[in-house]
């Protein structure tokens, strides 16, 4: 909600544990929920500039001001719910075209064709011919100066500079390539080059009905 203009894909998971009746039902009472949400944060947001709007000095409260009509601008783009059953690949296969469809809408996404640097594609490729390499370690954490020394080895990255490379770390991590948490002050300095073992690791931590599996224990 707070960036400009966002695109949201709603997806609902485990319709294997559902009827296909009720399927339909829980789409449609997610889909009015996610409705009544905007509307009370829009009649919200009026509500505290007007009071500010209304105060005896207006003036002392402008950067609060400022920041609600910000907020009051960022749009939001509220797509169909897509309902997966993820223990079927025809399923997933569905949700991925269904996103490559959207990402392709020009009026939804009007940077979608814009063009990058060279440098962006090299990296990209090199980078997965590190993650991929015997030397590599199964977890694919690496750290972030050792990163750029890895890629400066190569001869056409011999003078990436270290800004670049996190702006390009960026963009794999937007694109899913690579994660990169560098809000994160103790993970900031370290690069996951195998996002999958993070899915696995989480799933080890985090699972449906843990409770009653530790209580079964």
């Amino acid at each position: 909600m707070r960036v400009p203009n966002s695109v949201v894909l709603p997806v609902g998971t485990h319709v294997d544990c559902c009827r296909e009746e009720e399927v339909e039902e829980k789409r449609r009472d997610i889909m009015a929920k996610i409705e009544v949400m905007l509307a009370e944060r829009k009649s919200n947001l009026a509500h505290f500039i007007d009071n500010l709007e209304g105060s005896e000095e207006p003036e002392f409260y402008m950067d609060q001001w400022e920041r609600l009509k910000e907020m009051e601008s960022c749009m939001l783009t509220i797509l169909n719910l897509v309902a997966v059953n993820c223990t079927d690949h025809h399923d997933i296969k569905k949700l991925e075209a269904t996103i490559l469809e959207h990402v392709k809408n020009e009026e939804a996404f009007p940077e979608v064709i814009r063009v990058l640097p060279p440098i962006y594609k090299q990296v990209e490729t090199a980078i997965v011919d590190i993650a991929q390499s015997e030397e590599m370690a199964v977890h694919g954490m690496m750290d972030l100066q050792h990163l750029l020394s890895k890629l400066s080895q190569c001869e056409h990255l011999a003078n990436l500079s270290r800004e670049l490379l996190q702006d390009i770390l960026r963009y794999l991590h937007r694109i899913g390539l690579v994660v990169w948490y560098e809000e994160i002050k103790h993970l900031e300095s370290t690069v996951f080059l195998q996002p999958t073992f993070l899915i696995t690791m989480f799933k080890l931590l985090v699972r449906y009905q843990l409770v009653q599996q530790l209580e079964c224990i």
